[in-house]
């Protein structure tokens, strides 16, 4: 039944995931319980909005693999107590251990429950890059997460990975085949996806969105994600996709709002320059096409902003 359900999910029309709708699991500090998209693999989908107390910061996917010889699980989490309720939801699935943890890239939501994994003892595995991040900047992390989540925040601190990778990870483990990537830059530095190629589904981390707007950061750069995404995430042909937020669906989806989105962010900044536009007016830029999704109100602005920086030095 919760195979069906996630199916079901899968290829769905996409719906308005409304922000302000009530956390979907009551006593857990997971936003919602995590449910079986495909055989063995796992995703507890959190809300398509900012971090909130409200959410607990459980804001991006959480998901775990059950191969039979373990349990492989991506994302750290955004807080010790959001891993500690993951694995606590594990237990009640598998007795097989935790034995790894990936982080999808260096963000707080990737990479502050590693706190609560060190302490059990689990390896972390993150790109070198993702890794450098952490090192970095992990401290205002931590401190950004501590003032939404104040009582929330108890027993977090920095972690790093126990381990990191250049390009590819295979690993053999159970009935999993299981390649850890980086294909090239996108959202942002050590963008991590998780290819299981035997079952056709790719845990795509922030390369993809599709129920929630992206967020363009200052380090990201718009035009090599495109280029990754076309050279190296599209010939996946995944048939499943686990995007970093919002629920399992498929290619079609997430190119649409991703890649598409890209796209067409660049076209419309080339057309403002082109006709003598500003930054200022760059915030003004259509976008109306995208504007049904979450955090559109919150994103769509800053886009179009770092979009015209970007390009305004390719004319």
């Amino acid at each position: 039944m919760r195979v069906l359900l996630a199916f079901c999910l899968l290829f769905a029309n996409p719906a308005h995931a409304d922000e302000d709708i009530l956390d979907q699991y009551p006593g857990s500090p997971l936003y919602s319980k995590p449910v079986e998209v495909i055989p063995h693999v796992w995703s507890a989908i959190g809300a398509t909005a900012p971090p909130t107390y409200e959410n607990s910061g459980h804001n991006n996917n959480l998901s775990f693999i059950v191969t039979g010889d373990g349990v492989i699980v991506i994302n750290g989490g955004a807080a010790y107590i959001l891993a500690e309720a993951l694995h606590g939801e594990i237990k009640q699935i598998t007795d097989q251990p935790v034995k790894l943890v990936i982080n999808e890239n260096g963000q707080g939501h990737a990479m502050l429950g590693n706190s609560y994994w060190a302490e059990q003892g689990v390896p972390i595995l993150a790109h070198v890059d993702a890794a450098a991040e952490v090192e970095a900047h992990g401290g205002s992390i931590l401190e950004g997460m501590q003032r939404y989540n104040r009582d929330k925040a108890a027993g977090t601190t920095i972690a790093m990975p126990t381990e990191t990778f250049e390009d590819k990870r295979i690993i053999e483990m159970g009935d999993f085949t299981i390649e850890v990537l980086h294909l090239g830059p996108a959202h942002g530095p050590g963008d991590t996806q998780v290819w299981l190629p035997q079952q056709s589904l790719v845990i795509a981390g922030d390369m993809a969105f599709h129920e929630r707007m992206l967020p363009i950061f200052a380090d990201t750069n718009v035009k090599n994600w495109i280029e990754t995404w076309e050279t190296g995430f599209e010939p996946l042909n995944a048939t499943y996709v686990i995007p970093g937020h919002g629920h399992p669906t498929n290619m079609d989806q997430v190119r649409r709002y991703t890649r598409d989105y890209l796209v067409y962010l660049r076209e419309r900044i080339s057309e403002h320059i082109e006709a003598g536009g500003d930054l200022a007016g760059s915030y003004y830029v259509d976008q109306s096409p995208y504007a049904h999704l979450d955090t559109f109100d919150e994103l769509a602005r800053k886009n179009a902003g770092r979009v015209y920086e970007e390009m305004e030095w390719e004319f």
